[in-house]
């Protein structure tokens, strides 16, 4: 056997025995280049559409308002279950995420599925601050009639299924935003109805499932002073946005 030969022999047999050492490493490698890395905002989004839960949660039925599958211009009352917060301010999450998430169809959300909802605070004078992310704005149709459908439908959600809360205020990011999606005015407090005198005291918890839940008492906005109707509630005139 040639010394050449033997030289080959050598190298090739480190070259193996180099290739069996790195080759567990260049397998993780590969694998965590296929495999995509969640971003940050990906992150967020499924950590904040985590249901809510607390230690006082008790399934009970909720009236939701979407948009009407008869008349999308429109919201009605959907009743679903959902276990719910003795915290009225947990309790409110719970309802504005469910809101988001839970709709019937995708032809009926008002609010953006990738919008999260940051933060919620209920004020001693009844002022309920909801602050959403920035996809509230970016993912919601432009338009006068889906920006006041999806404000209006938090309000109506909010006062069929709560007392306490008189008046709502939407923050975007944490700042105070001219307008939702270039149309509806954020600068006003938008007003949430109180439910019938029926409803339960307290946080006005939803009837047991079975038992037929009163509906929710529009505001002078949203009905004109009326109770509201089990059927679709339309949109009131919208606010002007304001000038430059």
């Amino acid at each position: 056997m040639s010394k050449g030969f033997k030289t080959t022999i050598a190298i090739l047999t480190v070259m193996v025995i180099l290739g069996l050492i790195t080759l567990p490493g260049l397998r993780q490698m590969m694998q965590r280049l296929r495999s995509t890395p969640k971003t940050e905002e990906q992150a967020r989004r499924e950590v904040m559409q985590e249901p809510i839960s607390t230690p006082t949660d008790v399934q009970v039925q909720a009236h939701l308002y979407w948009l009407s599958a008869a008349s999308p211009a429109s919201l009605e009352p959907t009743a679903i279950q959902l276990p719910l917060s003795a915290d009225p301010v947990e309790r409110s999450k719970q309802l504005v995420n469910a809101l988001i998430v839970k709709a019937p169809a995708p032809e009926r959300r008002t609010l953006p599925l990738e919008a999260s909802l940051l933060a919620f605070y209920i004020q001693p004078d009844g002022t309920a601050i909801a602050d959403f992310s920035d996809e509230i704005a970016s993912g919601m149709p432009s338009g006068i009639l889906s920006e006041q459908l999806a404000v209006q439908s938090i309000a109506l959600t909010l006062g069929a299924n709560m007392t306490g809360i008189r008046q709502l205020k939407i923050l975007v990011h944490g700042q105070e935003a001219e307008t939702l999606a270039g149309h509806l005015d954020l600068y006003g407090m938008f007003p949430v109805p109180s439910p019938q005198p029926l409803a339960t005291p307290a946080l006005a918890v939803p009837s047991a499932p079975g038992t037929a839940a009163p509906a929710a008492k529009a505001s002078n906005a949203t009905s004109g002073g009326q109770n509201n109707p089990a059927g679709p509630v339309p949109a009131p005139p919208a606010p002007a946005k304001k000038a430059p």
